[in-house]
């Protein structure tokens, strides 16, 4: 009988690995693609796209002229901008707004909620022409970094407020917030240095997951920014794909260029990403 359950149990564990092996294969296998290809010519890369250097073997000048064709430095420096800004002010707003739907149970607070969950069912295709033709034709407020960094923070802030409602509701005694009211905090010092910082897992989470799409979105900013010296990095990173040709070897070097900041990010963050997801989702 405990023969069998060994048995049992290994082929359990030898499935379970080959699962977790194949899947793992699948993700990577396009990262791979791209790094391996980064520092291959272009001619290599269309005929001998899985060998290890082709025929004139592996170079580094994809990078250079990346790096000056894209003026690296200043698409950069405005994805920078554009995404930290943007995470910031969704943590910041969404926190607040939750604290408030938790700690004051007010009818009009309860409709604001529910409107900001439905509004999480509408897809942004849906609202994109109209609200490109307001801004653009009646304002006239396109190309500015703003303007993209308001869009983002409407469009964002309602999944943030989702999981912020459940982590407080859940996971942020209100003795707490009663004790320091007792010793003389106010309600905005109470929430920033009583309730804010208990908020960590799903900041944290949140800002991983915001950071990584803002940073690889390119639908909204190719339709905000049309100004070459507003580009952000996905859209620079399509001026080397044409209709007619494409430089392979520029564009592979321009997304590895384009991913390390964000596996950065994720690297030091990783740890809170599962403690986030379930306290911001499971109610104690």
């Amino acid at each position: 009988m405990e023969g069998q359950e060994k048995t049992v149990r290994g082929i359990k564990t030898f499935l379970k690995t080959l699962v977790t092996v194949v899947l793992f294969i699948i993700y990577m296998f396009p990262f791979y693609m791209i790094v391996l290809n980064a520092f291959k010519h272009k001619r290599d890369i269309i005929k001998m796209p899985l060998s290890w250097g082709g025929k004139k073997g592996f170079t580094t000048d994809n990078f250079v002229d990346a790096f000056q064709q894209m003026n690296f430095m200043n698409i950069l420096k405005n994805s920078l901008i554009i995404t930290c800004v943007s995470v910031f002010l969704i943590i910041l707003f969404s926190s607040m707004a939750a604290y408030i739907f938790v700690r004051k149970a007010w009818k009009i607070n309860q409709i604001i909620f529910m409107v900001m969950l439905f509004s999480m069912v509408i897809p942004f295709q849906v609202v994109m022409i109209p609200l490109i033709s307001i801004y653009g034709g009646t304002f006239g407020i396109l190309n500015h970094r703003a303007t993209l960094i308001f869009m983002h923070l409407g469009f964002s802030v309602s999944m943030a407020v989702f999981m912020f409602h459940g982590f407080i509701k859940g996971g942020v005694p209100i003795s707490l917030e009663e004790a320091a009211q007792i010793d003389g905090a106010g309600r905005l010092r109470t929430f920033f240095q009583i309730v804010f910082p208990l908020l960590k897992p799903t900041t944290a989470t949140l800002v991983i997951l915001y950071a990584l799409s803002l940073w690889n979105d390119y639908l909204l900013p190719s339709l905000i920014l049309t100004d070459k010296s507003l580009y952000t990095i996905p859209i620079a990173t399509k001026l080397f794909q044409g209709t007619y040709s494409n430089d392979m070897d520029l564009l592979m070097a321009a997304l590895v260029m384009a991913i390390i900041p964000v596996i950065i990010l994720y690297v030091a963050l990783q740890k809170y990403i599962i403690a986030g997801v379930v306290a911001g989702a499971v109610k104690s």
